[in-house]
């Protein structure tokens, strides 16, 4: 009796497990486009039990991160964290929770933590380059971009961004160059490299907004930044004067994103929708910071809607919202 007792138990311990690893695998699969891509294997070494009670409490953090539960993934990766103590997915997903909370000194915190388990983890350093973008901290952004570069040529597109954020323009060209040897340079970018190589181009420096002048006075005299931004800004219900000094934008500053994307909202305005979608296709390489990325997404919206394309409407306005500001 007391044998067929165990059995039983046995057999019934055997059915939670059974259960829990088909739960697992189901949520794997159904997780695999927002997780798999950009993770690595979670626990090891640990008893039936605790393995068990991880993984629920892993994938439950991941369910609640999915449906934008970030702080009650945050809960269930501290229990994971009980079970299996530095653990590098688990730092991994706190990481990803606290940047989606805005809490970027504590995203760091845990990214780093991390790395020190992998310190040559793609998906990792990727994820602290975004953080130091988030924090407008361009210079350490660029520190990990150059290791990532190392592990895979592919990233210089994102270094070349980099440096042009930080009108780092020597490397910029220097690196264009490199590129541009091994034919992975695109047509923007050999825009861009023909515009810094232009004298003229080079010694066009960026000054503050004179009080004391009217903005377009200033500009002819300057031709500054500063002063283009503020004209644009004040010119977004005019599609004329904005399309006129966007365009010089253009042609000035090739690597900053506004000008194309208020060149872009310009001809919106004026109902050129395949002119307009062009422009904003060819910014949006530059673009840095996600609050501008949202801007360009939707302004593509409206000219695919200006283009009856009403399916790519649809997708670029939910890929502004998607967006976490």
């Amino acid at each position: 009796m007391i044998i067929r007792l165990e059995n039983k138990e046995q057999r019934k311990k055997r059915a939670i497990y059974v259960k829990y690893a088909l739960f697992s695998l189901f949520f794997m699969l159904c997780s695999f486009n927002f997780y798999a891509q950009d993770s690595i294997p979670i626990a090891k070494d640990l008893t039936e039990e605790k393995e068990l009670n991880f993984q629920q409490f892993f994938f439950k953090a991941l369910s609640e991160k999915s449906i934008g539960n970030y702080q009650k993934a945050i809960e269930n990766l501290e229990s994971c964290n009980q079970i299996l103590i530095d653990n590098e997915a688990v730092y991994f997903e706190f990481s990803k929770n606290y940047l989606l909370l805005n809490k970027t000194l504590l995203a760091k915190e845990y990214i780093k933590r991390a790395l020190e388990e992998v310190p040559n983890n793609s998906w990792m350093l990727k994820h602290l380059v975004k953080i130091y973008v988030k924090d407008r901290n361009y210079s350490d952004a660029i520190s990990v971009q150059q290791k990532l570069v190392v592990l895979n040529l592919k990233e210089r597109s994102y270094l070349l961004q980099l440096y042009l954020q930080q009108k780092e323009y020597k490397k910029a060209i220097l690196l264009m160059d490199e590129m541009e040897r091994d034919n992975a340079l695109s047509s923007s970018f050999k825009k861009i490299k023909n515009n810094l190589e232009n004298k003229e181009s080079k010694t066009v420096v960026e000054k503050t907004v004179k009080p004391d002048a009217s903005l377009e006075d200033q500009f002819k005299e300057e031709k500054s930044y500063a002063v283009l931004k503020q004209i644009l800004i004040t010119s977004k219900e005019n599609s004329e004067v904005l399309l006129k000094y966007s365009n010089e934008g253009v042609s000035l500053f090739p690597a900053q994103p506004f000008v194309y994307l208020m060149k872009g909202k310009a001809l919106n305005y004026q109902k050129k929708y395949k002119k307009a979608l062009l422009s904003l296709q060819n910014g949006i390489d530059f673009v840095i910071e996600d609050a501008m990325e949202s801007n360009f997404y939707k302004e593509m919206a409206i000219s695919y809607k200006g283009l009856g394309d009403f399916n790519k409407e649809k997708k670029f306005i939910e890929k502004s919202k998607k967006i976490k500001k």
